[in-house]
């Protein structure tokens, strides 16, 4: 509720997101900063030691574990669209779901959440038909799972319709269209890059869980999670000092997953 400062709020990253002697600087490097873990799961990017080695590290710093599907498309990065067919999308995301699951398994933790990546996620943010095969993918292996969606989305919509916990996310870095989508990464001021603006977005969805769209709406996005991406620019330096910030306005840092702990 705008003007209620809450008790506490989830911190996530995207990472695992290398691939074989490709790897991103910093990427896992982040996990003692956040509160839980969006790790790719082989297909726009990650292979089986890449993984391996987030869930491990994660597991170790107790974070939130989540699958990150996205697209079969390495080259583009998951960043673009893909014609696929509900069937396709349901096997796809149960398959990458899967392989978090088996590392997991490995280190003796848990599958706890699940958020859709790039095109993919973009698509289930206002396709009800990809969302609607999202969350079947999700309920279908484990409706125990949480799925992250965006406030007023498709995908928040289908996961509820079945019945599965949602976590809605904001972004910590990346500019908002009036209408609550991202604005596309192809036009300029689509990431935010300055620590300043960043540190403000951070205080004010912690104070009254708005932000403000690229032409100045005002938008109500209530988070339960505040997303900085692992591949922005120093993200593990302004992860630490997101956290301090948020512990600053009185939140307390703690995965929305712990609510079901043991569960």
């Amino acid at each position: 509720m705008p003007g209620t400062t809450p008790r506490s709020l989830d911190l996530n990253a995207d990472l695992g997101e290398g691939y074989g002697r490709y790897t991103l600087d910093g990427d896992v490097d982040v996990i003692p900063h956040i509160t839980s873990a969006n790790i790719a799961c082989g297909f726009h990017a990650g292979d089986p030691r890449t993984l391996d080695a987030a869930v491990a590290m994660a597991a170790e710093h107790r974070v939130g574990i989540g699958a990150h599907p996205g697209f079969p498309d390495r080259v583009g990065f998951g960043r673009r669209m893909m014609a696929l067919s509900s069937e396709e999308i349901i096997t796809d995301v149960v398959y990458q779901i899967g392989a978090v699951q088996a590392f997991c398994r490995r280190h003796g933790t848990r599958l706890r959440h699940v958020k859709p990546h790039g095109a993919l996620g973009n698509l289930a943010w206002t396709d009800d038909r990809a969302a609607e095969a999202v969350a079947a993918a999700v309920e279908s292996v484990d409706p125990r799972l949480t799925v992250m969606a965006w406030h007023g989305s498709a995908l928040e919509r289908q996961a509820r319709r079945r019945g599965l916990a949602v976590a809605r996310e904001a972004f910590l870095d990346r500019a908002y269209a009036p209408d609550g989508t991202l604005v596309p990464r192809s036009r300029p001021g689509a990431v935010l890059h300055g620590e300043g603006a960043i540190l403000d977005r951070a205080r004010r969805l912690a104070r009254d869980g708005t932000l403000e769209a690229i032409d100045g709406t005002v938008l109500d996005v209530a988070p339960d999670s505040l997303c900085l991406h692992g591949d922005t620019a120093g993200a593990v330096d302004l992860l630490a000092k997101v956290g301090a910030a948020l512990q600053a306005e009185g939140v307390t840092l703690r995965a929305f997953s712990a609510a079901g702990e043991g569960t």
